[in-house]
């Protein structure tokens, strides 16, 4: 697959029917009062593995050869593609070994290795996790599919917003999480296809704003790897195949604090009656906080995960 296009996310679309959940589209009347727009949210906590993740995962893994689902496949995650990685191979027969940060979320471990996996941990800000993760596939003969910088993972994270379009029509803007930007780049590139003239827009943490400092200087900027309480956004650089779509597709990049993601985690569990892990909840922070100027009528947002755990979502909640 040479670069992405709209195509390519139907085709995802059709590998995953049956094996992924189609997400519900949520709606708040109070949200909506609040920021004078129509919300619409994609809520992929939802999904199978609780997260977006396992759509890219499941759609990489889908199309590999006998040869190398007899071989297994490798990858590397703060948690969310861990899983997504673990479950995919599982369904798909083959097995896999993922690189982990040792200070993972117990959660998202425990479940990478109750999906089947085997867990292999690293220090996330004194080793080169890519480096790493490369070393390990090539040492054991496995196919590495990559938490994002892979046509095939975009292309199934593209499927968030073809199904959100679909049931909620047009669309005048379009919020998105971004870490590596692989839900951005799919998602972008289906949207801006079905939704012409549609704004997309990243968020990512403020102590985390790779992707902001690269828009604003036209290429890959590298950031010492964020302290943020969103670990599945503690990215310090953009993916190389990312960036050079969402460069082109994105309108910005904005920026929410841990406090203001906390308090749309808080949001989201008093008035939708859900809950968010803190990487899932700031594209609603974004929102909330009044980050997008010009807000259209008509506007998506994602909810790209829930995996926090209890102790750790009442330990967030109990010092907002």
């Amino acid at each position: 697959m040479a670069g992405l296009s709209l195509t390519d996310v139907q085709s995802a679309a059709e590998r995953l029917a049956g094996v992924a959940r189609r997400t519900p589209v949520l709606t708040s009347r109070t949200l909506d009062e609040r920021v004078g727009a129509q919300v619409f949210l994609k809520a992929e906590n939802f999904q199978r593995v609780g997260a977006f993740k396992f759509r890219g995962a499941y759609n990489a893994i889908s199309r590999l050869s006998a040869e190398q689902l007899r071989a297994g496949v490798a990858a590397y995650s703060s948690g969310n593609h861990a899983q997504a990685v673990a479950l995919a191979a599982r369904i798909a027969g083959t097995s896999a070994v993922i690189l982990m940060p040792a200070d993972a979320p117990p959660t998202k471990l425990a479940a990478t290795r109750g999906y089947g996996a085997e867990v292999v941990t690293y220090d996330r800000y004194t080793q080169d996790r890519t480096a790493l993760a490369h070393e390990l596939a090539t040492e054991r003969g496995r196919t590495l599919i990559p938490p994002y910088d892979h046509y095939d993972v975009m292309a199934g994270q593209g499927t968030v917003a073809l199904e959100l379009i679909e049931e909620a029509g047009h669309l005048g803007a379009l919020l998105v999480p971004v870490g590596g930007g692989g839900l951005m780049a799919g998602c972008a590139t289906a949207a801006s296809m079905l939704s012409p003239g549609i704004r997309m827009i990243g968020v990512e943490p403020a102590a985390g704003d790779d992707h902001a400092r690269s828009l604003a200087a036209g290429e890959r900027v590298e950031i010492d790897v964020p302290r943020t309480i969103a670990d599945g956004q503690a990215i310090s650089t953009p993916g190389e195949l990312t960036f050079a779509l969402n460069r082109r597709l994105v309108e910005s990049f904005e920026l929410v604090s841990d406090a203001e993601i906390v308090a749309a985690m808080a949001f989201a569990f008093e008035r939708l009656k859900i809950v968010l892990e803190p990487s899932g909840a700031s594209a609603l922070a974004a929102l909330l906080a009044g980050r997008v100027h010009g807000l259209p009528e008509r506007v998506g947002v994602v909810l790209s995960g829930g995996n926090v755990g209890l102790e750790r979502f009442r330990e967030l909640l109990g010092n907002s």
